[in-house]
């Protein structure tokens, strides 16, 4: 009598589950069992800045699979790349968060919180109500023209590094070393904390 007839490779009914699939199912598991921490970047110099800053913390924290785990205090900061006195000073600050999003949809909801504000991108190096900036997703390191992680600037702006090292001491931008290293080796002119000025943590 012979075995029970077993489906193996050969068997054309079945098909092998492309490796490229597995990779996106075994890569949402991953994101959705271990949040990852991310740091973002805010900047305003139209309308009220703070109020600005408070919102877009707000939004973040309103959004699924984000929550808010730290606020930098307030710096301002003089515009790069435009003449003295050409435009309002910014405030600056960075958030920590977890998330199970992906950067990739990270990045649509910091656009979607920029818009909710009205920023315009118009003019590079010009006013804006809002920025939203992803500076370090854990330790992803790509080169991906929508969203280069880290932030290729992020090394060299005390702006970012700044209030980064306030809320996270111990901080690394991967690739580049400590953030107190970074922040050690550039200029703090024209960045200034502003400790009569608090965001708060979502509650």
């Amino acid at each position: 009598m012979s075995a029970p007839f077993a489906k193996g490779p050969s068997d054309p009914t079945v098909q092998p589950v492309p490796a490229s699939v597995i990779e996106q199912v075994d890569a949402a598991d991953t994101t959705l069992s271990n949040p990852k921490r991310a740091v973002i970047a805010l900047g305003a110099n139209l309308g009220n800045r703070l109020e600005t800053l408070q919102g877009a913390i707000d939004a973040l924290e309103d959004t699924p699979g984000v929550r808010v785990k730290g606020v930098s205090q307030v710096y301002e900061t003089e515009p790069w790349g435009v003449a003295p006195d050409s435009q309002p000073s910014y405030f600056n600050a960075v958030v920590v968060v977890k998330t199970t999003l992906p950067p990739s949809s990270l990045l649509e909801r910091a656009h979607a919180v920029e818009e909710a504000f009205h920023r315009v991108r118009d003019e590079h190096w010009g006013p804006r109500t809002l920025d939203v900036d992803i500076v370090a997703y854990a330790e992803v390191v790509s080169d991906d023209p929508q969203l280069t992680l880290p932030h290729p600037r992020a090394h060299e702006r005390a702006f970012v590094l700044a209030p980064w090292l306030d809320v996270d001491p111990e901080a690394r931008l991967p690739g580049q070393g400590t953030v107190a290293d970074l922040l050690a080796s550039v200029t703090r002119d024209g960045v200034a904390p502003r400790a009569d000025l608090e965001l708060r943590l979502p509650e």
